[in-house]
């Protein structure tokens, strides 16, 4: 990890703490989602790869254009803030930037638990969330995109970024990680969601190499469902919704699927 240490100290001389914890983390992630989500907009807009897309259905550039210019909005008026105001919280719990950057076993230990501690939570979150009150109020935001695209994944009533933002955050703020180890788990956790949200299923999609792990196709069955029978709440991986009997419907469908495949 030499290189990143290296990159690391450089920001370190330019940058106080306070600025890579808050601005330079929103530029990071502003420049990781935007990157990771245009091209399936753009696969869209243009028919490209159509033979992957999920739904034959397709948004209109006006509508791509109205989640883009709402999550600008929404970026710069809900998530900076957030990590503004947090900040003090982050760093009372442990939250450095120094070096040493740490070892890459603590590193990869602690995105791990992360990623399924997030799960879980969200999962139980993401599932309130479609009892009929929240939904109507708050979830049906996102669900507004019944076809989504990997910019879909953050689009969402403040209320729900909120809500589900906890998910993400609070194992962070459990082990005081390094900043480091902050960004390359919200780096990875972007790219999870745009994925999921993309639309396409490619035949080089994570979930076809990575064993539990949901994808695409997965959340795209929880889009265009009616939200009393979507299920598929989980973020990451399918156990949760597996061990709670909420993917059945969508196991279904896909036995359907395969059955209606092989007979042509």
């Amino acid at each position: 990890m030499d290189g990143m240490g290296e990159s690391m100290q450089l920001l370190i001389a330019n940058f106080t703490e306070f600025q890579l914890a808050t601005v330079v983390t929103f530029l990071l992630h502003e420049t990781v989602f935007f990157l990771s989500g245009l091209p399936s907009l753009l696969f869209e807009r243009f028919g490209l790869f159509a033979k992957y897309k999920i739904q034959k259905k397709s948004n209109t550039s006006a509508y791509q254009n109205r989640c883009v210019l709402r999550l600008i909005l929404y970026h710069v008026c809900v998530n900076l803030p957030v990590m503004i105001f947090s900040y003090p919280a982050f760093k009372f719990m442990g939250l450095r930037s120094s070096l040493p950057l740490p070892h890459w076993t603590i590193v990869v230990s602690q995105v791990l638990f992360y990623f399924v501690l997030e799960d879980f939570i969200f999962y139980w979150g993401h599932r309130a969330l479609h009892t009929k009150w929240l939904y109507k109020h708050v979830h049906s935001v996102h669900h507004e995109y019944a076809t989504p695209f990997g910019l879909t994944s953050e689009y969402a009533h403040p209320a729900e970024i909120l809500f589900l933002g906890f998910a993400t955050v609070v194992g962070p703020a459990l082990t005081g990680p390094h900043l480091f180890t902050l960004w390359l788990w919200m780096v990875l956790r972007v790219l999870e969601t745009v994925e999921a949200h993309s639309g396409y299923h490619f035949p080089w999609s994570p979930s076809n190499f990575l064993p539990l792990y949901g994808g695409s196709d997965f959340h795209d069955y929880h889009h265009r469902v009616l939200y009393t029978k979507s299920g598929n709440y989980a973020s990451t991986f399918v156990y949760m919704d597996w061990l709670f009997g909420t993917d059945k419907d969508y196991r279904k469908a896909k036995a359907i699927e395969e059955k209606e495949g092989k007979n042509l």
